[in-house]
């Protein structure tokens, strides 16, 4: 009945008495008392259910609900309610490593189910139990890359998002990593500058859609690089690869991304997911897990734990990664969401986002207070030419119940579109927008 009971106050004098403090105060003595929290929490002692149901909802309504036109590595997604539900169940919501194969079946099937779906949508050979998120995940894969080839310089286009780019950075900074930005030529990736700085190079890192939402021609990357014995890495959005061409039809090396488009709702910054996918022949580079498929004693399917790159199995300073946990209720998130999606599914939810924000853009391009950045394709985010005060025009939007664009520099604006939003939420943003003065 009560599955979640703290500590009693017995308990706790306990292992005060042990640890040879006199109380749990004591634990943050260093902490300045300058940064303590001493405010009450205004948290009512009791309520009933039903004063306490009128309570929470008197406190949501302070709350401003937005329509979302803003992505940047973050959108406001449909979280079919499957996903929810069996999310919420006692068994995934609790369960840790499954260390114990024979008595975590349950929790071994649905990473093997989630590596499954990421591996078809990527064409990669393998991929892991997930990763934290999209930033680090392509950190790792730089590891990856630093391990694979012995080299120290890594090239990273600038027209990957900002704070992608500085995770990165602050991953390779104690590696004594070198790194070059490569500059970027009317919204897109300058290639003939990779193709200068290449030598010795462990690694270049790209994003398709990139940070403008541009689809990048990729097709010429992997020859390049791969001349130079470099590994080509690639940051994507996953559902954009409902339509576009597979990370493993372009030969890239490692293949990593956010997993927050895939149904996993806005939260301030997480909890997200991460995914990491790559070929064969860098498995054993790979940080985290892999669940694999067997057959038990008696015939029978079972699943297990393949492979274990962790840090408490090797001398760290040896290990490629000391990642030592994944975001397992996430990936099952997405693995609930795929399946309830289909593969035809998962397509429509690409062509809405995309079909909405190309109808948005050709609105907008109407209106007096926009110009055309730049002509290259794009998935489900676009960025134009601002003729304005973007925090008037921000404050404009919030007014009326508008999240509205991403300032980049320049003055470029870069809006995005989701499944989420209907023609009417679109056709009544583009009138507000045309008000704007």
């Amino acid at each position: 009945m009560h599955k979640y009971q703290p500590h009693t106050k017995s308990d706790i004098d306990h292992m005060l008495k042990v640890i040879g403090i006199d109380s749990i105060d004591d634990l943050f003595h260093k902490i300045p008392k300058a940064l303590r929290f001493n405010k009450t929490y205004q948290i009512p002692s009791q309520y009933s259910d039903l004063e306490l149901t009128n309570f929470l909802q008197s406190l949501s309504k302070e709350n401003q609900e937005l329509k979302v036109f803003r992505g940047h590595g973050a959108f406001d997604v449909y979280t079919p309610s499957i996903v929810k539900q069996l999310t919420s169940r006692q068994e995934f919501l609790t369960s840790y490593t499954p260390y114990q194969p024979e008595v975590s079946q349950g929790t071994l099937q649905y990473i093997f189910e989630y590596q499954s779906m990421i591996c078809e949508i990527t064409g990669m050979d393998i991929t892991n139990a997930s990763m934290y998120d999209g930033p680090t995940a392509t950190a790792e894969a730089m590891f990856m890359a630093l391990a694979e080839t012995g080299k120290k310089k890594v090239l990273i286009s600038s027209t990957m998002r900002d704070r992608q780019i500085d995770v990165i950075k602050t991953y390779g900074h104690f590696r004594d990593v070198e790194f070059l930005l490569v500059p970027e030529k009317d919204g897109i990736t300058d290639l003939s500058y990779l193709e200068d700085n290449l030598k010795d190079s462990a690694a270049v890192i790209l994003q398709n859609p990139n940070k403008y939402g541009i689809i990048e021609d990729l097709n010429s990357v992997s020859s390049l690089v791969h001349q130079h014995q470099a590994l080509f890495i690639l940051n994507t959005d996953p559902r954009s690869l409902a339509i576009l061409k597979t990370p493993k039809a372009l030969q890239v090396d490692i293949v990593t991304g956010d997993l927050q488009s895939l149904g996993i709702p806005l939260s301030f910054g997480g909890a997200y997911a991460g995914f990491l996918a790559t070929t064969k022949a860098l498995i054993r580079k790979m940080p985290g897990r892999i669940c694999g498929l067997t057959n038990d004693v008696d015939g029978k399917r079972a699943f297990v734990l393949t492979l274990q790159a962790r840090e408490q199995h090797i001398r760290r300073a040896k290990a490629n990664s000391n990642i030592c946990s994944n975001q397992s209720l996430m990936a099952l998130s997405v693995a609930i969401y795929l399946s309830a999606l289909g593969k035809e599914g998962f397509k429509d939810v690409a062509n809405l986002s995309l079909d909405g924000a190309y109808y948005l853009k050709d609105q907008l391009l109407k209106l007096n207070h926009f110009k055309p950045f730049t002509n290259h394709p794009h998935f489900n985010e676009f960025t134009l030419k601002f003729n304005g005060d973007y925090d008037k025009f921000n404050d404009y939007l919030l007014k009326y119940g508008y999240l509205g664009p991403v300032l980049q520099h320049d003055n470029l604006l870069t809006f995005a579109v989701t499944e989420k939003r209907t023609k009417q939420e679109i056709d009544h943003f583009i009138e507000l927008v045309g008000k704007f003065q």
